[in-house]
């Protein structure tokens, strides 16, 4: 489905920002990885505006413009003049983004993840939630202070058809990098001995797909609740990109984003790249 998950391109790169500090981390890593790949990079601020206040509330539309300008600033600073920047008007932000995505054809969205805490930190949002579950491309979600990785990159797998994806798109990223790979596969308490065999299947076969392609890899079972396991493994072995699909094999269909990935980007000290079939 992604350009990225199909052969590796990194042609076109959106970073999509609100202006706030929550969006330092995306900004970082997307200027820093579309400079590593001499990809074409767009800033996206979506000008939010409701037609329906617009009566109420003199000049609404072009305050809301004027404040994404505003919101571009710290990108346009940290990608200098090479990049393009773009506003797009919406009712709500995801649409925005997904609407820019499209219009520029991009191979990757990166966006931003808000501070939270309690139960909330294991939750991404709604607006996240959708722009993955909608976008046509691979959706990098970045932590404030997440940069651009340069130490190993985690491959969460389950052997579904999203983590499949998901395994192409590490591969890709490992040999355009030289960065090695773990991958990892979690198995619960309650699991037979025929899915913990297939647990280990998984990690072996993509373990094997990934030296084939020439990547220095390694895997490993891991027991636990799948999102905290996960991202246990990613700071024990000293990962800062985890890779995984966006739905496992549980997932239902018309979830947007499944329960295991929210929660994996919610803990995680490091980006996400989140990877469809």
């Amino acid at each position: 489905m992604t350009a990225l998950s199909e052969n590796g391109v990194l042609g076109r790169i959106l970073v999509a920002t609100d202006g706030s500090d929550y969006s330092a981390g995306a900004i970082r890593t997307g200027v820093a990885l579309a400079k590593s790949r001499g990809a074409h990079l767009t800033g996206l601020s979506v000008s939010l505006y409701n037609p329906e206040y617009s009566t109420l509330v003199p000049n609404l539309g072009e305050e809301a413009e004027k404040r994404a300008r505003e919101a571009l600033a710290s990108f346009s600073t940290e990608a200098g003049v090479d990049a393009e920047t773009v506003t797009i008007e919406a009712s709500d932000p995801y649409q925005g983004i997904l609407e820019g995505a499209r219009a520029n054809k991009a191979d990757l969205i990166v966006i931003g993840r808000r501070g939270k805490r309690g139960l909330a930190r294991m939750m991404v949002g709604d607006a996240t939630a959708k722009v993955i579950g909608h976008a046509d491309c691979a959706v990098l979600v970045a932590p404030r202070a997440a940069r651009l990785w340069e130490r190993r990159i985690l491959l969460a797998t389950d052997g579904s058809s999203h983590s499949e994806a998901a395994a192409s798109a590490a591969g890709h990223l490992a040999l355009q990098t030289g960065l090695p790979v773990t991958v990892v596969s979690v198995v619960i308490g309650s699991y037979n001995a025929a899915r913990r065999q297939e647990a280990q299947e998984a990690v072996a076969s993509n373990v094997v797909r990934l030296k084939n392609l020439g990547v220095e890899a390694e895997g490993r079972v891991v027991e636990g609740r799948p999102d905290e396991a996960i991202a246990k493994a990613a700071e024990d072995v000293g990962a800062d990109l985890i890779v995984m699909g966006s739905h496992g094999r549980t997932g239902l269909a018309k979830v947007l984003l499944g329960s295991v990935t929210e929660r994996v980007i919610g803990q995680a000290l490091c980006p996400v790249l989140v990877v469809k079939a």
